[in-house]
């Protein structure tokens, strides 16, 4: 374990009581210390819900490590089974409850014969998954759990349905524009003439789970939730599916095409060349843009990317492939899938970097002095302190990118969206021009372009003043060049003859 103060992905019960949150009357009870129920107040605020939260927790406190939790945790399930009725309650362990080495699966034993909802305890190891990890196991267990069920009971519905339809897999609470997303793909495929059976697990409820064999196929919307589902009811029922995230103009229309060869298989026959052509031509402004005089200002011009997999991969293929923009480098938090990751984006970019370390990160960006960054709220932060503009694409994610508006990054409506984002993204030539002339809001103090706060150098008056008067686009480079100059010849101070033998020598 390690003590940090920005983690990418947060511990694995923040993963397990998203999925149970997604779900309609499902209830969470988490077990562990005061100060761990930070997520009511975080998915409250940030997906701004009108409704409470339904996650409870079972505190344990002074009381509780003296006499054993059992007695406790059983009261929460039983109490909150009679108060509100749920149609599953699942059990969420923490870091605490595995230090204490409780016996968890027989609280839920107790618990369920007293109950008329289902409990359930979420089988995830809090020192080995981390929150992206444990959402996807929760959503397989559950799953799992009531196709079980329904076998059992032998409930399971036979046969597909008469038209083609889908499961889409993946939307959820907490996650990156996902409710937008999930509009834009139910609209999609109506306009493919595909129904949408069940979309999970976001807005469902767990007595749907039963009717998701009926499907032709399964949409896997991101990389990071879902496959491990997908991949249960392709080994159970034989249901093909489809992972490829449809996200930029190249890839929505391979996720098309690869749909069309799914469901035409099962014996459908459907083509969807003239769509693709026809959204692609109209509704999606994005190719079009790409070609525009505006667009190629962009051309060759530095980004680097960082943020989950999917996003990561689908804006460092964006930027490259369609929009002409160097990617130096992309990288991602997910470790655990690294290899994924290079495959998908290693032609795409000059570098890989495969890292949950956000100062790595943060050096990483100072060392290449992009023009613009793509990641997560962290990058942001990075890209402020470093005066470089940055477009967040990726959780984690700050309230701003739970935007009231309909910003989809997914299907053809998302093309321009994203488009709209990287160009903006960017700070212009005639942006930089209009910040020299009028002053701009960075030129009262000099912008330190470094991660670290700390400086081992001294800057007399005279040189900072001579350094404020360097436009503000290009100070910090300055800045930075004066200083490595200084430290190779062991000043430690910088002086206005220093700044201009450090000019000098670079050829400036």
């Amino acid at each position: 374990m390690k003590l940090a103060y920005w983690m990418y992905a947060g511990p694995a019960h923040i993963g397990t009581l998203r999925i149970a949150s997604s779900f309609k009357n499902v209830h969470a009870i988490m077990h562990a210390p005061l100060g761990d129920d930070y997520f009511n107040v975080m998915r409250s605020m940030l997906e701004r819900e009108r409704n409470f939260t339904p996650v409870t927790a079972s505190i344990v406190d002074r009381n509780v490590l003296a006499r054993g939790s059992q007695e406790k945790v059983v009261d929460n399930i039983t109490r909150k089974d009679a108060e509100e009725h749920p149609d599953l309650i699942v059990l969420t362990p923490t870091c605490t409850s595995s230090i204490l080495q409780e016996d968890l699966q027989n609280f839920v034993e107790r618990a369920t014969l007293e109950t008329k909802s289902d409990v359930l305890l979420a089988d995830v190891n809090h020192y080995r998954v981390n929150e992206i990890q444990a959402a996807d196991r929760t959503l397989h267990q559950i799953v799992q759990f009531y196709i079980e069920k329904a076998r059992k009971k032998g409930e399971l519905p036979q046969g597909k349905t008469e038209k083609p339809s889908v499961n889409i897999i993946g939307i959820s609470t907490l996650g990156f524009h996902n409710q937008h997303d999930s509009t834009e793909l139910k609209r999609l495929m109506a306009d493919l003439g595909i129904e949408v059976n069940v979309v999970i697990p976001d807005g469902a409820s767990v007595h749907e789970l039963k009717n998701l064999p009926r499907a032709w196929f399964n949409l896997v919307v991101y990389r990071e939730l879902g496959i491990l589902a997908a991949r249960y009811l392709e080994e159970e029922f034989g249901m093909p599916y489809v992972d490829i995230t449809p996200m930029g103009v190249v890839e929505t229309a391979r996720c098309i095409r690869k749909i069309q060869q799914v469901i035409n298989a099962q014996g459908a026959g459907v083509d969807y060349e003239e769509y693709i052509n026809n959204q692609t031509l109209y509704v999606s402004q994005a190719a079009w843009f790409s070609r525009s005089i505006d667009c190629q200002n962009l051309t060759g011009k530095k980004a680097v990317v960082f943020g989950d997999n999917t996003h990561a991969a689908a804006i460092t293929k964006i930027l490259a492939r369609e929009m002409g923009i160097h990617v130096v480098w992309a990288g991602t938090y997910c470790k655990y899938d690294a290899d994924w990751f290079r495959e998908q984006v290693s032609e795409y970019c000059d570098e890989v970097i495969i890292t949950d370390d956000h100062t790595e990160i943060g050096n990483a960006i100072a060392r290449v002095e992009p023009s613009a960054i793509f990641g997560t709220q962290m990058e942001r932060h990075v890209g402020k302190r470093l005066d470089i503009p940055c477009g967040v694409i990726a959780a984690p994610i700050h309230i701003q990118n739970f935007p009231i508006g309909y910003k989809p990054f997914v299907g053809y409506e998302g093309t321009n969206q994203i488009a709209d984002l990287v160009y903006n993204s960017f700070t212009l030539g005639m942006e930089d021009h209009l910040l020299e002339i009028f002053g701009g809001h960075d030129t009262k103090e000099v912008i330190t372009k470094g991660i670290s706060a700390d400086s081992d150098l001294a800057w007399t008056k005279e040189a900072q003043a001579e350094l404020n008067k360097v436009p503000g686009f290009v100070r910090g480079k300055v800045k930075r060049n004066t200083e490595k100059f200084a430290r190779e010849r062991n000043f430690n101070q910088i002086t206005v003859e220093v700044m201009y033998a450090a000019k000098e020598a670079v050829g400036a």
